[in-house]
């Protein structure tokens, strides 16, 4: 009987440990970081600045940045001076089932006085600027065996061709703007160092294939002497490493909450005001649809004009029917239905705090990509907006 308890004892602790490290683990913030080109691939070259040793370089200083921090995981794309296809790179990201995807690259353009940042979302807008970026980025496709077959016919010499292929695009766009906006505020924290060009759309195939919020970072142009130089310095490179590891903390901090323990020395990033991008258009709204138990719960607040937060589990082609079954045993679950995607929510509450502990029971459940959105009135609003 003593063995027998003694048995019991030791069971006891050894499920309580593994349960302790699956929620530790849920509980990491996986972040991907790419950098641009690689080998073969040399990206933008002037003066003897290479844009994918620069890449690399800032790479790995963001991620040694984010790693002091236990409760992130940094996946990387590559760390070494290797080509990589554009859907493998996404597919790691895919694959890590990373929270965000952060490609990093630099700018160039003929006039060698444009400069400062461009931060790039997922985007089908047709202005010529974007477009022009899109296909820069796009051509390292063309290094590719069999490029024409893999990417589905795309041509990265016409980026438009892009948008008639099936898109997720909306499902992570207000994350990505969030993200992408955090970046340029961080590199607008550095003053007249570097010129932050603003949030931007365009159609880049790396950022189409990736399955969370995602952007493209244009650190600058490496075709300015002046920037270029800077870029290619360690100085400079520790500057916006720095700005870029920064952003990608407070997202996480917004979002996900900040855990126990912080980077070390990071600045406090103010909250933005978000604006709409000048060069996209108007999305449609969706169209929410409530199952009963919530229907009443629901009006009583919009008629109150409460915020209302909610936890986005998912996303799918597919209808599901609105039962715990369906969804880890979670109950309180609503869906809407936009732009051809059923979007699963769980939760509804217009405490902040209380919409923290909601995400976090969803990924202790084992959504580990569930993240926060706010309604005013039924209408989908950003979380920056919600909390103001």
């Amino acid at each position: 009987m003593h063995i027998t308890n003694k048995i019991k004892v030791y069971l006891t602790l050894f499920l309580t440990i593994v349960t302790l490290g699956i929620n530790a683990q849920s509980n990491v913030f996986k972040v991907t970081l790419d950098a641009g080109h690689g080998a073969h691939d040399f990206g933008a070259v002037y003066s003897g600045r290479v844009e994918k040793n620069i890449a690399l370089a800032v790479v790995l200083k963001v991620g040694k940045l984010l790693e002091a921090n236990p409760k992130i995981d940094v996946i990387y794309t590559r760390k070494t001076d290797v080509f990589i296809d554009l859907i493998e790179r996404a597919n790691i990201a895919n694959r890590a089932d990373a929270n965000i995807f952060v490609s990093i690259h630099c700018n160039a353009n003929k006039n060698t006085v444009a400069d400062g940042t461009e931060t790039y979302v997922m985007g089908m807008n047709k202005i010529a600027s974007n477009l022009e970026a899109a296909k820069k980025e796009n051509s390292v496709i063309t290094l590719e065996k069999d490029y024409k077959q893999k990417y589905e016919g795309f041509d990265p010499n016409s980026p438009e061709t892009m948008i008639g292929m099936t898109l997720m695009q909306e499902e992570y766009l207000d994350n990505s703007i969030s993200l992408a906006s955090k970046v340029e505020e961080s590199f607008g924290a550095l003053g007249k160092k570097l010129r932050h060009g603003g949030v931007k759309q365009a159609p880049f195939m790396v950022l189409h294939k990736a399955y969370m919020p995602r952007v493209l970072v244009e650190m600058g142009f490496i075709s300015n002497p002046v920037e270029g130089d800077k870029l290619n310095s360690e100085e400079g490179q520790n500057e916006i490493a720095r700005a870029i590891a920064d952003a990608i903390i407070s997202y996480k901090n917004e979002y996900f909450g900040s855990g126990e323990a912080e980077t070390p020395d990071v600045r406090p990033s103010q909250k933005i005001i978000e604006k709409p991008i000048k060069d996209t258009s108007t999305p449609v709204k969706p169209k929410v649809i409530i199952n009963s138990s919530e229907l009443k719960k629901t009006e009583l607040k919009k008629n109150a004009s409460d915020v209302i937060y909610k936890v986005q589990l998912s996303a799918s082609v597919k209808k599901l029917a609105l039962e715990p079954k369906n969804f880890k045993g979670l109950n309180s679950i609503s869906m809407s239905y936009d732009n051809k995607v059923y979007k699963y929510m769980y939760g509804e509450t217009s405490d902040y705090d209380e919409a923290q502990k909601q995400m976090q029971e969803a990924r202790n459940k084992g959504f580990n990509s569930a993240f926060l959105i706010a309604f005013r009135n039924g209408e989908k609003i950003s979380i920056q907006e919600a909390i103001k």
